[in-house]
Parts: structure tokens; C-alpha cells; sequence
């Protein structure tokens, strides 16, 4: 259990006090709102925070991993999926807070597991797919999507929006670039 592997199952656990702060904040939960009655107008603040803390720690984790030859195979499936639950869970509280089209979450999702399954696919048949590109620039725009729907200012809506475009253009592009340049795991191999 190394320092990169540490930080990915930090991130993992912050989800559960991100969750817990931000639907808290805007559920009639009786005991979140006794609990939290006069911090109540700073919760999504500090759910950004939280948020952006566990963001960074998937920066970190990999440069860390690279950088010292610390990548194991822990890391390799668990730093994918506690990105994705992070990005998942986040988005999943927006839909409920009225934020973010349920629509477009569905389809990032879905892009989700597609790829996942496509791996999962590819590594069956000794094929590794590295992530591209367009699936980094995807992840980044996600981010600051999720990260401007938190801040939830409204001078800037328009550029939440934009933001939000954009983040599902790579979503769709990236999944046709990952289809394209791997539809060879798709064949099956005797």
C-alpha cells in the first residue's frame, strides 16, 4: 500500500462526507440540518472544497505513481474507478439538486461504462488501452463543470453551460475515438 494507492482510497472516502455535504444541504434531512443549522449557506463551499481536494489527488497519485515507479496493479484498476465514482457521484447530486440535465449525465455515464466494458474486453484478449487524449481533456472538462455547477454563480451561468457543451462533446468524442482506434478488440482471437 504506497503513497499513490493510499491517496486514490483517500479519494474514494471522500465521497462520502462530499455526498453527505452537498445533498445534505439541500434535502430537509432533520438531523444533517440540526446538525449543520448555521453553516447551512457555506455547505456547497465546503462540498466544493472537498471536491476539489479529491480531484487533485488524482493529479497527484499519478505523478507520484510514474515518477517513482510506484504503479501497481491496485493502482491501474482503482485509480480509473475512484475517478469515476467521484465524477459519477457528483453529477448523480447535481441531477438531484436541479443542476445539470438528467439527460446529460446519462449519457456521460453511459460513455462510462461502455468504455469500461471495452477494457475490460481488450484486457481479456491482452490488450491494454491507454487513455487518450481526448479522454483527458474530457475528464479535465468534467471537473471544472462539476466544480462551476458547486460554485453555482450566477454571473456565470453562461459559462457553466458552455462548459457543460463542451464536456459532453469530448464525452461523445472521445467514446468514438476510443471505438475507432480499438475496434479490434472487438473481433474475437482463437
Amino acid at each position: 500500500m504506497n503513497l499513490p494507492n493510499k491517496l486514490t482510497i483517500f479519494r474514494i472516502i471522500l465521497i462520502v462526507p462530499f455526498v453527505i455535504l452537498l445533498l445534505g444541504n439541500h434535502q430537509e434531512w432533520g438531523w444533517f440540518v440540526a446538525l449543520f443549522q448555521g453553516a447551512r449557506p457555506y455547505l456547497d463551499y465546503v462540498a466544493l472544497a472537498i471536491f476539489i481536494i479529491a480531484s487533485l489527488t488524482d493529479l497527484i497519485d499519478g505523478k507520484i505513481a510514474r515518477k517513482y515507479h510506484m504503479v501497481t496493479n491496485f493502482g491501474k484498476f482503482m485509480d480509473p474507478l475512484a475517478d469515476k465514482l467521484l465524477v459519477c457521484a457528483a453529477m448523480i447530486a447535481l441531477v438531484e439538486m436541479g443542476r445539470i440535465p438528467s439527460w446529460v449525465v446519462i449519457i456521460i455515464i453511459s460513455r462510462e461504462f461502455i468504455i469500461s466494458g471495452f477494457r475490460l474486453i481488450a484486457s481479456d484478449n491482452g490488450v491494454v488501452i491507454a487513455a487518450s487524449h481526448w479522454g483527458k481533456f474530457k475528464t479535465t472538462f468534467q471537473m471544472v463543470m462539476i466544480c462551476l455547477m458547486l460554485a453555482n454563480i450566477p454571473a456565470l451561468k453562461w459559462v457553466t453551460d458552455l462548459v457543460m457543451w463542451v464536456a459532453l462533446l469530448l464525452t461523445i468524442i472521445s467514446l468514438v475515438d476510443y471505438l475507432v482506434k480499438n475496434k479490434d478488440v472487438m473481433k474475437e482471437t482463437r
